[in-house]
């Protein structure tokens, strides 16, 4: 059945041939952030996985650490270079996360792992996002990536809980192809990636 076995067998069958075959890319780009951020060259940073399990994720880094006089990280929008931009427009920032595939934190395909600060903000049923490991790339992705808003990211999110397939993951790597290529959806309009999920309103009745 896919939808357990298959779908870790699929992500193997695919992310062990891609982690050798970009090697080569993989190691260039860490040259290349280590000149521009210096170390560390990964971003590592604790996501929800499976069932809202933590993992760390890996990706390579984009921005700088700049702080204020207080201490605190300067906003993303200020910290990001362009080099940072062309890797994220890309996607070349994601590569890392192939290893938390081949460690079955992730999937090629799921929902985007969120921040873990956001897990008590969800309701019950968008909580269900974590029915299935999360993935290098989805649905919503696919379907507008960071120009989103929150409840249509979710709303994508569930359809793909629900309805999730070998053809439905082969057309979203397909379409992820497609939109690397073109650069769309790298960023919500004024955000370096996307504004922060404060919750969910009530619907009103």
């Amino acid at each position: 059945m896919y939808r357990a076995f298959g779908k870790r067998l699929f992500d193997l069958a695919l992310a062990i041939p891609l982690v050798i075959g970009l090697s080569p890319v993989l190691a260039l780009v860490a040259l290349l952030v280590r000149r521009d951020l210096g170390s560390p060259v990964l971003f590592r940073q604790t996501r929800p996985g499976l069932y809202g399990q933590p993992f760390v994720m890996y990706k390579f880094r984009t921005m700088r650490e700049a702080r204020d006089e207080s201490g605190r990280l300067l906003p993303d929008e200020q910290r990001i270079t362009p080099f940072g931009r062309f890797v994220r427009r890309a996607s070349l920032d994601e590569l890392p996360e192939l290893f938390n595939i081949l460690k079955g934190d992730m999937s090629l395909v799921g929902p985007r792992p969120l921040l873990m600060e956001y897990l008590d903000l969800y309701t019950p049923e968008q909580n269900r996002r974590h029915e299935v490991r999360p993935g290098v790339t989805g649905w919503a992705q696919v379907n507008g990536r960071n120009a989103l808003g929150w409840d249509d990211r979710f709303a994508l999110d569930l359809w793909y809980v629900d309805n999730h397939s070998l053809r439905l993951d082969l057309k979203i790597l397909w379409l992820t192809l497609v939109k690397v290529l073109r650069g769309e959806g790298v960023s919500a309009r004024g955000h370096a990636t996307m504004p922060k999920f404060t919750g969910s309103r009530p619907v009103e009745r």
